[in-house]
């Protein structure tokens, strides 16, 4: 794995993840916007997309459901990582009815999460 996107609107959470990930030697893509991250997602190759669920203009499961166009479920279960704050029974079964990845913020472990968005 080598190329990510981290899509998160809170920019000095998307700035942190952005240098952490890069210091490990990641390419790492941005993005504040879910529309402009969908655009980035179907015109560009992406080992891993970190995306966090609540952003200002859509949401997170609307990224996953535009990326459909060009990725499988399967493919989107490998790709995904959603981050949230709001980890209520609703958006736990979202998440799971895409078999995505799913980390809580705040992260409890640095390192656990950045291994759950790398690996």
């Amino acid at each position: 794995m080598n190329k990510i996107l981290v899509i998160e609107d809170e920019i000095l959470i998307q700035q942190s993840l952005k240098k952490l990930l890069e210091r490990r030697g990641f390419s790492i893509d941005v993005s504040a916007s879910g529309k402009q991250a969908i655009n980035m997602i179907l015109n560009n190759h992406y080992d891993r997309i970190v995306c966090d669920l609540m952003l200002q203009d859509i949401s997170g499961f609307d990224v996953i459901e535009e990326s459909k166009k060009k990725f499988s479920a399967d493919e989107i279960s490998t790709k995904f990582v959603i981050m949230t704050a709001y980890n209520s029974p609703q958006v736990l079964s979202k998440a799971n009815s895409y078999q995505c990845k799913l980390l809580n913020k705040p992260f409890d472990n640095l390192e656990e999460a950045i291994r759950i968005m790398t690996v």
